[in-house]
């Protein structure tokens, strides 16, 4: 989510997260399934944990959905904070169990939910400094790397082999290492081929990437950064191994810059190069994007547009055969009108986190020649499908056991999957 100058955003989270929101929200229809217009109210209690329960002629209890059941869901209250925001997971390589990362308002969450069906709550890593609504989590080499927007929070390390050993949840837990030479940022990405984390949108180089070196992840090391490109408010890095072959082995930052989509070769950090800058029609905010597998095609998120222009939630699709000279390649509009966040992909299919529409699933097979379609969701805020900044945050579909994490703004995580 964008950081907003001005009122606008504070209002629209104040509102999001207050207490109205459970009684909005406090009951919907459900037809009981047995082909007649018979009509029972479900209801959502926010301080009840809800278990599995099948997506069934479009709905999964208070829930709409389309080819996704619940599998459990852990509700804001029971982490006590005002907020959620962003998530991401980690797959324990000795015992194969898989953790939900939950950012909070004033911390980071840790859930264990290798039984799916019955997630355990572990514990909280407070917050370095004060609560924000914006807290950004990535992995490394099974530690955790947080930032927040909260003043002079910079970058906690947090060993996640401890959660092996948690008897008494939930627990408060400290960071294993502080890095300070930065306060608040937005965002962090990592790539985990070569062990650099770049913090973006901070008090440094513009708010362009911070370079650090995180291979020994304790002792992080300052390597520079890149401010030539304005303000970078998230990104993919990758070992580049698309069809460009010029470019075939290098790091390559691809960033989401406000009112621009840029490419630099971060290779050299003692001397990054841009390869490209491109704008396109009808800019509201440059948010977020995600490659391919084959790294051919960049599907590009815009968070105000659908605000600004009108239309249902678009995602903008870059060619990038040639890194040097992208070339727009088409405008997916999806099925409502909601505002679309954060998306990634995972094999053929396009996972896009769309606030008040929930968790939209797109097939890509056939991205090559235009054609994107909805394959599915989740939508954990069925009142309205509206442009408001409700619902979803992220969702993390990278868990190999099928699970899908969602984050939700003011209900907290859901799990959920392909049925």
């Amino acid at each position: 989510m964008k950081k907003i100058t001005g009122l606008l955003l504070v209002f629209a989270l104040s509102m999001s997260c207050s207490s109205d929101d459970d009684s909005r929200e406090s009951s919907n229809t459900n037809t009981n399934g047995n082909g007649n217009d018979t009509e029972e109210t479900v209801t959502y209690d926010p301080s009840a944990q809800l278990s599995f329960t099948p997506c069934v002629n479009g709905k999964a209890g208070y829930f709409d959905c389309n080819g996704f059941d619940l599998i459990s869901h852990i509700p804001l209250s029971f982490f006590n904070a005002g907020s959620a925001n962003d998530s991401w997971g980690w797959t324990d390589p000795m015992t194969a169990k898989e953790y939900v990362l939950l950012g909070l308002s004033n911390g980071t969450a840790f859930i264990d939910i290798s039984d799916s069906e019955n997630p355990v709550y572990l514990g909280k890593l407070p917050s370095a400094s004060f609560s924000s609504p914006w807290r950004d989590i990535k992995v490394y080499n099974n530690y955790a790397f947080i930032v927040s927007e909260g003043e002079n929070h910079g970058m906690q390390v947090f060993d996640l082999t401890r959660l092996r050993d948690i008897t008494n949840p939930p627990a408060s837990f400290e960071m294993d290492a502080h890095f300070t030479n930065f306060g608040g940022a937005h965002n962090i990405a990592i790539n985990e081929d070569v062990g650099y984390a770049y913090v973006l949108g901070s008090d440094s180089f513009s708010g362009g990437p911070y370079f650090i070196n995180i291979q020994d992840p304790l002792n992080p090391i300052d390597e520079g950064g890149y401010g030539l490109d304005n303000y970078s408010h998230d990104a993919q890095v990758i070992t580049y191994q698309g069809p460009d072959t010029d470019h075939t082995g290098k790091e390559i930052f691809f960033g989401s810059n406000e009112n621009r989509f840029v490419i630099v070769d971060v290779t050299d950090k003692a001397n990054p190069q841009n390869i490209a800058s491109v704008t396109y029609l009808q800019t509201g905010f440059t948010h977020q994007g995600w490659f391919t597998q084959d790294q051919r095609y960049f599907l590009l998120g815009d968070e105000f547009d659908e605000i600004e222009f009108g239309f249902n939630a678009r995602t903008i699709v870059w060619d990038l055969f040639d890194l040097d000279n992208p070339q727009f390649h088409f405008n997916y509009f999806g099925q409502t009108s909601s505002i679309d966040h954060n998306g990634y992909v995972k094999g053929n299919l396009f996972y896009q986190a769309n606030y008040a529409g929930g968790m939209r699933v797109m097939d890509i097979s056939d991205i090559g020649s235009q054609d994107i379609f909805e394959i599915g969701y989740f939508d954990t805020y069925p009142l309205n499908n509206g442009t408001s900044f409700d619902g979803v945050w992220n969702v993390y579909p990278f868990f190999n056991s099928g699970n899908i994490a969602i984050s939700d703004i003011e209900k907290g995580l859901f799990i959920v999957r392909k049925n």
